[in-house]
């Protein structure tokens, strides 16, 4: 959770967070990008929590466009190039509180930014200059299911990820 209270709204790169951080083309130039199916299960479950999720990018790319569609994000913004201006504006504008926003990301582009945050979190290959920053380092690597595993480990901290999962997923049931 965040330092200040309850996160509101989680914040997610994607090239290096969501994915391997490698970028791809088919024959016709088409980007692509390998996603991984782990991180759906903390989506849902920051989602049931009530948390809403923004992903925020630098690069603009269809197969991110889908794959958010599918994980239902509540925004997708893609190719930022400012982040730290833009997630300025966006608090303004919905009168948000920093303390209660989390972010995940893992390059240079993500630092400014997540100093706004009250929760920073990132997978175990970002820059080193993240690492200095996060509360928390994911042991597992971007593209390979660091985001579910960041989002589970502040759920599990706010003592609410097993109930969250048994409901999601009618475990135990």
């Amino acid at each position: 959770m965040s330092k200040g209270g309850k996160i509101q709204l989680l914040v997610i790169d994607v090239d290096g967070t969501m994915t391997d951080a490698g970028i791809y083309y088919d024959q016709n130039g088409n980007e692509l990008k390998k996603f991984c199916t782990k991180d759906a299960a903390g989506f849902f479950a920051a989602k049931k929590s009530g948390i809403e999720i923004m992903v925020l990018t630098g690069r603009e790319c269809a197969a991110t466009q889908r794959r958010m569609e599918e994980l239902k994000v509540d925004y997708l913004y893609q190719n930022v190039r400012n982040k730290k201006e833009f997630l300025t504006e966006f608090i303004e504008k919905h009168h948000l509180n920093g303390e209660n926003i989390g972010y995940i990301g893992d390059d240079l582009n993500d630092l400014a930014p997540m100093q706004l945050c009250g929760f920073i979190a990132c997978p175990c290959n970002s820059c080193q200059e993240i690492k200095n920053i996060a509360d928390y380092v994911s042991p597992v690597k971007g593209g390979e299911g660091a985001v579910r595993d960041i989002i589970e480990h502040f759920l599990n901290e706010a003592g609410i990820w097993e109930k969250l999962i048994t409901e999601i997923y009618d475990v135990g049931r």
